[in-house]
């Protein structure tokens, strides 16, 4: 029963999102129905930041996407994105299709350069592309960095923090001791 009252709020409040965001973007926002967002989600598509959803999108409460200028963000069919979960586009990310999101995913294709003249606060970055094949599940508070490219059907473990490339069918993992003294 729950699902269907999510659904019942969920729908009209993407449709009320998609269209202020198709309206304030045109070409530069483009996207596929249905889509579900929960009213206490955020999406932020700055100017010049071009953005792409695609079917069956569902986005949980607390989730935040970011499309930064000149960024792009393509987001495949049938990916759901769980509470507290944060996508920032500063460059490029890809996301496939079937892609699951635990709760409180993470997705940064920049780190901020500390070494630029002014330091963090002089908002220099260094970006690298992010890529997610199909059918990929990020387990719950999984942190996926800069330069990352993950292959199709692929796991990456709860609490990993990853960059690289990682090939098709990967169980992605770290291994961590807890140790008492």
């Amino acid at each position: 029963m729950n699902k269907y009252i999510r659904a019942l709020i969920d729908l009209p409040t993407a449709t009320y999102k998609i269209l202020i965001l198709k309206l304030s973007h045109g070409r530069n926002f483009g996207f596929s129905q249905p889509i579900f967002m929960s009213p206490f989600s955020e999406i932020t598509l700055d100017k010049g930041g071009k953005m792409t959803i695609g079917k069956k999108f569902r986005q949980r409460s607390a989730s935040r996407i970011r499309v930064r200028k000149s960024a792009d963000l393509v987001i495949g069919n049938d990916i759901s994105l769980n509470h507290g979960c944060m996508i920032v586009s500063r460059e490029s990310i890809i996301i496939g299709d079937g892609v699951q999101f635990g709760p409180n995913v993470l997705l940064y294709d920049h780190d901020h350069d500390y070494k630029a003249i002014g330091g963090i606060s002089a908002g220099k970055y260094k970006t690298q592309p992010i890529e997610i094949g199909d059918n990929v599940w990020l387990g719950a508070g999984a942190i996926i960095l800069k330069g990352s490219k993950i292959g199709a059907n692929s796991v990456v473990a709860a609490g990993s923090i990853i960059r690289g490339e990682f090939p098709n069918n990967s169980l992605v993992y770290q291994t961590k001791e807890t140790k008492v003294r």
